[in-house]
Parts: structure tokens; sequence; C-alpha cells
């Protein structure tokens, strides 16, 4: 059976790897880009092709069997090896025109990005930007991104990352809204406004707990994962919550207890070591890092939030 993995199409051994990665055709869709219908064709013909079973259909998504999980390694192999393979050639290419995939959280895309980005085009109009606005970590050793923005240090081998700052965090809340409830004074009163956290993400309740707060999902009036929805719902007047200083700043938010020592994220940017002077992407390096200076704090005595707390 493994030998004829090696004979297959290689868009069927992606399919399969997404699938067998990511649990569902819907999420494998998502992430790939790829049609669920296509995935599901692909899934078929590559079983088909092999004669077996390689995922068992399940309510909540698709489980490798156990045929699926003795090709597993050699698909990844596979995917190992081709990633390498285009890698070295990107490498090698020395022009400073062709397309550069950034990755980065969906805030910080929608509300930090644009500008940058739009620097970078102005100053290099034949570079091509694709950006890849997601909350989960796209993996470079796959080559998912060239350059990635990540709210931890990266520990992967092969990959060369450089700490641009600490992006600070604040509570924030509209003109609105304290007009209405008032403006809280202390932490004690804080905790009797309406707070907006998140649905079935932990991060705010374990941040919170590493503060001494004894939180549960019940203490907040609107609860969203997404966090860009989240920032419109403080905008809107719905309640209190945390939120980028300069962005909440730029939309016109009040900051509620300036003064109170929140983390905050580092910021490293990140690349695969084989791509860090490639003149597309050096030159798209370069532009985040000065790009992204005045939204970043330098103060090393800011709290970090630790890498559990994100989602």
């Amino acid at each position: 059976m493994e030998d004829g993995l090696h004979s297959l199409d290689w868009s069927l051994v992606q399919a399969f790897l997404a699938v067998a990665g990511h649990g569902s055709l819907s999420a494998a869709a998502r992430a790939t880009g790829v049609s669920q219908p296509t995935l599901g064709r692909q899934i078929k013909a590559i079983e088909a092709q092999l004669g077996v079973a390689l995922f068992a259909r399940q309510a909540k998504g698709f489980m490798l069997t156990d045929a699926g999980q003795a090709i597993l390694p050699s698909a990844t192999a596979m995917a190992e090896a081709a990633t390498k393979f285009a890698t070295a050639a990107a490498g090698r290419d020395m022009s400073v025109s062709g397309t550069v995939r950034i990755t980065a959280s969906v805030f910080v895309s929608q509300y930090i990005l644009p500008q940058i980005i739009s620097d970078i085009r102005q100053s290099h109009p034949d570079i091509q930007i694709e950006l890849n606005a997601t909350d989960e970590a796209d993996n470079l050793l796959f080559r998912e991104a060239d350059v990635a923005l990540r709210m931890f240090r990266p520990t992967q081998l092969e990959i060369v990352t450089r700490k641009l700052g600490i992006l600070q965090l604040g509570f924030s809340a509209s003109k609105d809204y304290i007009a209405r409830k008032g403006m809280p004074s202390s932490v004690t009163e804080l905790m009797k406004h309406d707070l907006l956290g998140y649905d079935r993400s932990e991060r705010f309740i374990r941040g919170a707990a590493e503060l001494g707060w004894k939180l549960t999902r019940n203490d907040f009036v609107f609860r969203c994962d997404q966090q860009t929805v989240h920032s419109e719902m403080i905008r809107t007047g719905c309640g209190i919550g945390i939120l980028e200083k300069r962005s909440a700043q730029k939309m016109g938010l009040v900051p509620v207890l300036p003064n109170f020592p929140m983390p905050g994220l580092e910021v490293w940017l990140t690349t695969h070591e084989a791509l860090r002077h490639t003149p597309r992407v050096s030159a798209v390096w370069d532009h985040l890092g000065q790009g992204l200076k005045p939204w970043l704090s330098h103060d090393d005595n800011i709290p970090i939030i630790n890498k559990a707390s994100l989602p």
C-alpha cells in the first residue's frame, strides 16, 4: 500500500494530509482554499487507488483508520520533501518581484497591516502580497506562508525569527458606554460593569487567573471568540473589553484603568531560513519590521501573556 502512495497524484496526497490534519472536510477546505466537494472527491479517489478506507466518517468529522495511520508518516515525509524542494528553489530567486504570502492574526490583519501593506506595494509595485488572516498558526516549514507575524516565539528548526516588540493591551470602552455607566476607578468597580469576553476560548479567563482574578464565562455579558467582532462590540457601546491600545485610540475609544499593569503580547517576525535573503521576502520583512515600530513597545517591564493563554 505504501508503495502505491508514491505513484499517486500529488494533489490526492495533499488532500489526505489536509483532512487528516484538520479532522473534517469543512475545516480542511477552509485551511486549503479547496472546495469541500473537491476534497471529498479526492479522498474517495485516493482510497479507491489504494484499495483501503483511510478515514472513518463520523458525525463530528473524519477519523483516520488503521490504514490511514499507517500511511500518514509516508505522506508527511512526501510533503516535507516537496516543501524543501520548493523552498530551496524559491531561495535561489534573486528578483525583487513575485508573490510573498504573509500570515497574521485576524485582528492584526484588519487593523494594523493594511497601511503597511499599502506602503510595501508603493515601494515595490512588482511584489504581489497574499495575506492569510487567521488565528491558526500556519506552518512555515510547509510553505503555507513566506512570512509570519507571531504572538509567541517560534521554536521550529530552520526558522529565522526577530522580536519586534510588545503589543500593548488595555481595557477600553466607548464614550457612549462611559456616559451611561460611568468610569470605573478600580478593578473592584470594573468587575461590576458589563464585561465583554470570549465564548469557547478561555484565554481571557486564564489570563485573568494569572492576575489573581476569579472569572467564569458567566461574568461576561457578551461572548465571542472572533477578536474583530469583539472590538466592534466595544465600539458600539456594549461594554468594556480588552483591545490593543493604539487601535482602540484610533477607533475613538476611551481607555479604562489606563495605569493597570496589563500584560502584553510579544510580536515576532518569522520566515524560513532559506527564504530570509530572497530579495522579495527580504523587502517585505524589512517593511513589516519598520511599519510595526509605532505600534509596539520595547519596555521590558511590561509583563508578557504566557503562550498558554492564547487560543
